[in-house]
């Protein structure tokens, strides 16, 4: 079993469960047979650091829902190690579009950060959709 060291910083005082995002971390980690000792910052932010970001380094308008920044771009194995840790990345969710998104989808909104963190683990862990 891996050791997972989760950071998590929330902008302003958005209402969400650390343990459960904690908990999404450890088990997206574990079903993708991810071994090493871990380190992944999640954000949770507003939808004007959210523009910000999606500009910046998507070169895109408006916000979007989470986006992920590996520290190491390219193959697992040439990920970032540390004193035996695996330094994966940041994830950064905007908590206005989580808002819109878990009424639309009728869910609550700590499921809908969970989907979202699992959605920005995969693409630091180099699996993509589409």
């Amino acid at each position: 079993m891996s050791n997972v060291q989760t950071l998590i910083f929330v902008e302003s005082r958005y209402k969400l469960s650390r343990k459960r995002i904690r908990a999404a971390v450890k088990h997206t980690l574990a079903s993708n047979n991810v071994l090493s000792n871990v380190e992944v910052s999640i954000a949770i932010v507003g939808d004007r650091k959210m523009k910000m970001l999606n500009k910046k380094f998507r070169d895109k308008e408006g916000t979007t829902n989470v986006l992920s920044f590996p520290l190491s771009e390219g193959e697992q194995t040439k990920m970032p190690i540390e004193a035996g840790v695996v330094h994966l990345g940041d994830v950064v969710i905007s908590y206005p579009v989580v808002i819109q998104e878990a009424a639309r989808d009728d869910m609550l909104v700590d499921e809908k950060i969970e989907e979202l963190v699992e959605h920005g683990l995969h693409h630091l862990l180099g699996i993509h959709h589409e």
